[in-house]
């Protein structure tokens, strides 16, 4: 007799930020993050719209349960690690979403990172103030 698993996995990143998101079906709704509830953890509503994006494109808001684990980056980056790690989750679940979840660009890793600093200058292209005299 095989147990099944309940719960779905999918791993987002971004920046720095790196999100551990778990799904299961047929939940109230919930939304946890790093253990705190979804409206505190993400303050702004640019955030939260992130975050939301691929329950809200697969009209699902109200149908599974989210655990995330975040760490790493900044607020922008967190909620976007979210959102892919979120989207590849119900991707796997349900892979009649994945039309939808790319159409709406959230199956994408978004590769940019910070360019690393160079010597002589004072940040990665910056150069230091010029003086004629």
């Amino acid at each position: 007799m095989a147990i099944t698993n309940p719960y779905v996995w999918g791993t987002g990143r971004r920046k720095t930020a790196v999100a551990r998101v778990r799904i299961k079906s047929g939940g109230s709704g919930a939304f946890v993050v790093n253990g705190k509830k979804f409206e505190d953890f993400f303050t702004t509503d640019e955030s939260r719209r992130a975050a939301m994006a691929p329950l809200v494109a697969t009209e699902m808001t109200a149908s599974y349960d989210v655990w995330a684990n975040v760490s790493g980056g900044g607020i922008t980056g967190q909620s976007d690690a979210v959102k892919l790690g979120l989207a590849r989750a119900l991707k796997l679940d349900h892979p009649e979403f994945e039309h939808e979840l790319r159409e709406n660009h959230l199956l994408t890793r978004d590769a940019r990172k910070v360019e690393r600093k160079k010597y002589g200058l004072r940040k990665a292209r910056r150069a230091t103030q010029f003086s004629k005299r």
